[in-house]
């Protein structure tokens, strides 16, 4: 039986990819603070399941009881294969050093590295003891590898992240796991919505992202969803970042 373990299903990428995941057979897991109906009502559809595990992944409690949770339900003998697919991010605060929130900052960090770092942290040992092999996905961002006014906490966190992947890999090898970071792109999502209502003194590039979606050149996440599924049945070179405009025409 093959599990997926997916972070941020309430919406966007993560639902997107829950689905498709799916409609493959592999039964979800999806962690975020709210349920989703759509993939609920999937469940008697597709020849997968979902199931949701409430967390607040800026709770280090919520963070620990949900490690223990999906170690409870799919580290056993039937599992064959557990992906882990780190997609739950926040791209807020976007404004410029000096003018930042201490607590946003700290929000942040702790959604976007810290929580993904402990959860693989935690579920690697589980792993090994159960004989079962990962396929470890860590959604980044191009920002990870360029400087934007007023995302320097994004940006940092990303790159934080795509390091993270390549040690990983570096540490694992010879153990089997599939590890790597996957970069989407610019999607029609509601943290696009979130960046665009930024004001031009916290983001010097807000009406390039508002032209984006006036010119309807925004992919959808299910768009981006089949890229990365079609991406896992490749042969993956562990601890590489792939980026979507690499991997599409």
């Amino acid at each position: 039986m093959k599990y997926a373990v997916i972070t941020g299903t309430s919406r966007g990428l993560g639902e997107a990819v829950a689905e498709k995941f799916m409609k493959q057979g592999v039964h979800v897991l999806g962690i975020s603070r709210s349920g989703n109906a759509k993939l609920d009502a999937l469940n008697e559809e597709k020849a997968g399941s979902f199931e949701h595990i409430e967390a607040d992944l800026n709770d280090p409690a919520d963070l620990k009881n949900v490690a223990a949770v999906v170690k409870e339900k799919v580290f056993h003998k039937q599992s064959e294969y557990v992906y882990v697919v780190n997609n739950a991010g926040v791209v807020e605060p976007i404004e410029t050093a000096g003018n930042l929130d201490a607590e946003a900052v700290q929000k942040h960090m702790q959604i976007n590295v810290t929580a993904p770092i402990l959860l693989i942290n935690e579920l690697l040992p589980a792993a090994s003891e159960a004989s079962v092999k990962l396929g470890i996905v860590m959604v980044t961002s191009g920002a990870a590898e360029k400087s934007i006014h007023g995302w320097s906490v994004y940006s940092s966190s990303k790159a934080a992240l795509n390091r993270f992947t390549e040690t990983l890999a570096l540490e694992q090898e010879g153990s089997g796991h599939t590890i790597l970071a996957f970069s989407p792109g610019v999607m029609d999502t509601d943290m696009q919505q979130e960046i665009r209502s930024s004001s031009e003194s916290a983001f010097a590039d807000v009406d390039k992202f508002k032209k984006m979606k006036e010119e309807n050149v925004l992919r959808s996440p299910e768009e981006v969803a089949e890229v990365l599924m079609n991406l896992l049945g490749q042969e993956i070179t562990n601890g590489q970042v792939y980026r979507l405009y690499d991997l599409v025409n």
